[in-house]
């Protein structure tokens, strides 16, 4: 079956820890640090502080490996700390320029090549030594940095409101993403989901983190090392239900930790995916109740709980912390009640985007498609690529399952409203079109949508989004996949940088998205930039090939395969993924060459 990064990897930012650096203030000298606005250079001035002395961490004997959310943030000041990072084609490698905003003039100035490989952010930004009780140095690594990585301000009169996005993307195929430091805003310079666990025992630390000196050269970073005590400690599951911990968590547990497992996991065979792919808190959930508090964000860009059935995941950034406690009585006061969750003063992802509303009845008069920006739908090659047996449901099958992605590049949003008429079992869809100021200029009927009553989906479908087709080598149809209904959801930012793009949409997650079964009308969105990612690993969405031959194949991702959706351009809806089978039936292998640079399966 389909496997993917664990996404537990963003959850062992524990409640202790976060209530430990949310009880500590930002020193005077930082908040002193902020510039007079007379004076403020036009270059952001970029500081490396921690937000408290000391941390601590957990080492689960179920799941040893500890995990360095070390508190510590780099800061922007004199502006904002703004990186576009793009490549013109899969052919080309990815590069970084830095843009500077000086009132209306705004310059961009080229980071060395070579600096990034990826979207995950800048390789090798943090340097981190541990050393021990005894003085004795047992760890040295470097770590990435994303500068979307969850924020908060360092003093009052910054912007209420970061204008990044908040995160680094994933998926492997991204053309291009804007990553940032809002003037007044310090960023999480810990790994996240990138990051790998350490090895530490049970004891008292100190880390010393500071940024390498490509980084202090390239950006004007001064020389200062933060150093912060850590207390590794080591827990149990076992422990922690013997001591009663269990029944309470279970209780404040959000829904998506239990009661909707099985909308983890279709990205995943319920039952079949859930240790390799679900957060940390639903794959303990047999244990009792998680101690381990489920990540504070979901898989979506600020959403949570996450209920994208079939979504590809997008992780993300790891909680900030509240930067506005300086007296001692605030700072006992948080260390008791400090809770994930967005407040005053506090930000830390949770945020869950909100549904775009439907129009409140269905379209009247003529159907018109006026001359003014429509959406530009792609195909992302498939990836995520593997071979799955039919499970316990289709015994004796072999299945090719992947990930597809369709995604949006502008200038305009889709947008397709769902209207139902009493009684019948499918709604009406129609595409709505805008003119520059976003008032709405026409609509035309585009299909239906239905509903999906399978366990773990349970929400309105809009049909024939797109199809998927597995090609033999002379690029002709073999197998075609039986999924083409889709619920519309910004889960990966593709590109940020074209035009129009929006870097925070709404509809990020199917809670929001994608209707409940009594609902008289449904509004599906895919935001400029933005693309849904859909896991095809069941029988009927993955391809039959227990009875093929061995060779070569290829798998087409078909955007808007009816053409009922009107967009700018027809002739960039296919994107084909070249694989090549092997091995014999109930053992088949599957081999994926590299696309051009991007080598992922």
């Amino acid at each position: 079956m389909m496997t993917r990064t664990p996404q537990g990897r963003t959850n062992r930012l524990t409640r202790p820890s976060i209530a430990v650096a949310a009880a500590v203030a930002v020193t005077a000298g930082v908040v002193a640090a902020a510039p007079d606005a007379t004076t403020a250079e036009p270059t952001p001035k970029l500081s490396l502080i921690a937000a408290s002395t000391s941390v601590t961490l957990d080492s689960w004997k179920d799941d040893p490996g500890v995990y360095l959310d070390l508190g510590t943030y780099l800061t922007s000041e004199n502006g904002a700390f703004e990186l576009k990072v793009t490549r013109k084609s899969y052919k080309d490698p990815v590069v970084a320029a830095q843009v500077l905003r000086n009132g209306k003039k705004t310059t961009t100035k080229a980071l060395p090549a070579g600096l990034v490989k990826d979207f995950s952010g800048l390789p090798g930004f943090a340097q981190i030594s541990v050393t021990d009780a005894a003085g004795k140095t047992v760890l040295k690594r470097t770590e990435a940095f994303c500068p979307n990585n969850a924020s908060g301000r360092i003093r009052p009169d910054a912007p209420a409101n970061s204008k990044y996005p908040q995160s680094c993307p994933v998926n492997p195929f991204t053309l291009g993403s804007v990553w940032g430091v809002e003037n007044g805003w310090a960023s999480n310079t810990y790994a996240g989901y990138y990051a790998k666990p350490v090895q530490l025992a049970a004891g008292t630390y100190t880390a010393k983190i500071s940024v390498t000196k490509k980084y202090r050269d390239l950006f004007g970073i001064a020389n200062k090392p933060q150093t912060v005590k850590v207390t590794v400690r080591e827990r149990s599951w076992e422990e922690e239900e013997g001591q009663g911990t269990g029944s309470a968590a279970r209780s404040a547990a959000p829904k998506s930790a239990a009661a909707h497992q099985g909308h983890t996991g279709h990205g995943g065979h319920e039952g079949h995916q859930q240790a390799a792919d679900a957060p940390a808190a639903s794959a303990h959930a047999a244990h009792g109740a998680p101690a381990r508090p489920e990540a504070p964000a979901g898989r979506t860009t600020g959403a949570t709980p996450t209920f994208n059935v079939g979504h590809g995941p997008y992780p993300p950034a790891p909680p900030a912390l509240p930067w506005a406690l300086k007296k001692e009585s605030l700072q006992r006061q948080a260390f008791s009640a400090a809770e994930v969750g967005d407040r005053p003063g506090q930000t830390d992802g949770s945020r869950q985007a909100p549904a775009a509303e439907p129009n409140a009845k269905r379209p009247t008069g003529k159907a018109t498609v006026p001359d003014v920006p429509k959406p530009d739908l792609r195909s992302l090659p498939a990836y995520g690529i593997t071979v799955s047996d039919g499970y316990e449901d289709v015994p004796g099958k072999d299945y090719l399952a992947f990930s597809a992605n369709v995604w949006n590049a502008g200038p305009a949003k889709l947008v397709v409203d769902g209207f139902r008429s009493p009684g019948k079992e499918l709604m009406d869809a129609y595409q709505y079109f805008y003119d520059a100021k976003g008032k709405q200029v026409g609509y035309t009927p585009t299909g239906t949508m239905e509903w999906d009553p399978r366990p773990g989906h349970e929400h309105w479908h809009f049909t024939d989004f797109a199809s998927y087709r597995l090609l033999k080598a002379d690029k002709k149809e073999s197998v075609r996949s039986g999924k083409e209904a889709f619920c519309l959801a910004n889960t990966d930012a593709v590109d940020y940088t074209v035009k129009n793009a929006n870097w925070h949409p709404d509809n990020t997650d199917l809670s929001t998205a994608c209707g409940q079964e009594n609902s008289i009308s449904v509004r599906e969105v895919l935001d400029v930039g933005s693309g849904d990612t859909y896991t095809q690993d069941l029988p009927g969405q993955s391809f039959d090939i227990t009875d093929l031959p061995n060779g070569t194949y290829y798998i087409q991702v078909l955007a808007n395969p009816e053409n009922r959706l009107k967009e700018t351009n027809h002739k960039n809806n296919s994107a084909l993924r070249k694989v090549v089978l092997g091995g014999k039936k109930g053992a088949r292998t599957v081999t994926v060459p590299a696309h051009d640079l991007v080598n992922a399966n």
